[in-house]
């Protein structure tokens, strides 16, 4: 028999788990350990999350639940398993407080929050879930607070907790659920990402420091709202869509998954800007500030990139309730500066 020469580039003497790399980083900074272990316990989520996307058409979690949630959105039945995942994983944990996810209506008690408990968490648990029946990349966006309100008496149902601008968040990740699952986060000192091995059930560092290039030649929007947009962010696209209007003279492709996740997840890696603008039917656009916006300002700005709705940055907005609405331009830096004074020229949102 002919010897076969075997691959053993990749071994596990060089790989760095989440866990691994969590606990490193604990140390360096002398934290408590609490943020830790509620990372890996999020981590823990997705990874059934994962299995349960993976396992969709199987298990018939395909098509619409036959339900509508608040933001008056057909719920499908993968948004609510994703859910209950998060909701009793993470509420059994206790050290959230209280929760919001896109999925309900009010915020709700952790099944195991007590005054001791030190955070609160929104999350949107599947985003882009209108994709999923044509096996598109979907996802989780995920954002973490802490506690600003005090003492002994503490009401789980309170808002106050989650109304806060995203500067504030301690924490905020997303996982992509595609060609291979990544977990991402931040918390506050660089963005990384991880892939999880499904062979032994673990997160592995594969983009430490993920930094997104200054400026790019990517655009991702829903370009058939563009007779909605104002003046100056229809401006913008017009530049981009003609290397002769725009002052770099280059040429810029289209690219829209309508994953929200997934075109942040590209432009992260590539460069670009990602933006879903207000229009005349949604003036105040689309996404959520709470549990979609803002946790991506928070990993945008770690990364070096920037956030804005337009006129100020994403990340100083102050929800005025748990599933307020905000337009969003996200990317290059150099991206978002140029469609910002597209709008203060041309009018914007």
């Amino acid at each position: 028999m002919k010897n076969t020469e075997i691959d053993t580039s990749w071994t596990f003497t060089n790989t760095v788990t989440l866990a691994d790399f969590i606990r490193k980083n604990e140390l360096q900074v002398g934290a408590s350990g609490n943020l830790s272990s509620v990372i890996l316990r999020i981590a823990l989520a997705t990874k059934i999350v994962s299995r349960g996307v993976n396992r969709a058409g199987l298990a018939s979690m395909m098509g619409l639940a036959g339900e509508v949630n608040v933001q008056g959105e057909e719920q499908a039945k993968l948004d609510i398993y994703a859910d209950k995942v998060f909701s009793s994983t993470l509420g059994r944990s206790g050290y959230f407080l209280s929760m919001v996810s896109e999925e309900r209506e009010e915020l709700w008690p952790a099944k195991k929050g007590s005054e001791t408990s030190h955070y609160v968490i929104a999350f949107d648990p599947v985003d882009g879930s209108s994709n999923i029946d044509v096996n598109v990349s979907i996802g989780t966006v995920w954002g973490i607070y802490r506690r600003i309100s005090d003492g002994s008496n503490v009401d789980p149902n309170d808002t106050s907790d989650f109304l806060q601008p995203g500067k504030n968040q301690v924490a905020a990740g997303y996982t992509i659920y595609g060609s291979s699952t990544m977990f991402v986060y931040s918390t506050g000192h660089g963005t990384h990402g991880f892939t999880l091995d499904p062979t032994i059930g673990e997160f592995i560092l594969t983009n430490p420091q993920m930094e997104m290039p200054q400026d790019g030649n990517i655009y991702s929007c829903n370009e058939g709202n563009y007779h909605g947009w104002s003046e100056g962010v229809k401006q913008y696209v017009d530049t981009l869509k003609d290397p002769s209007k725009h002052a770099s003279g280059n040429t810029h492709s289209a690219r829209y998954v309508g994953s929200l996740v997934a075109d942040f997840h590209r432009t992260v890696l590539k460069g670009g800007i990602f933006m879903y603008p207000g229009d005349k039917k949604n003036p105040n656009g689309k996404l959520r500030l709470l549990y979609e916006c803002a946790p991506m300002a928070f990993l945008a700005e770690n990364s070096g990139g920037r956030a804005s709705n337009g006129n100020s940055s994403i990340s100083d907005l102050v929800p005025t309730d748990i599933h307020a609405r905000t337009p969003l331009f996200i990317g290059s830096t150099k991206m978002v500066e140029e469609v910002e004074k597209s709008i203060r020229e041309h009018g914007g949102d």
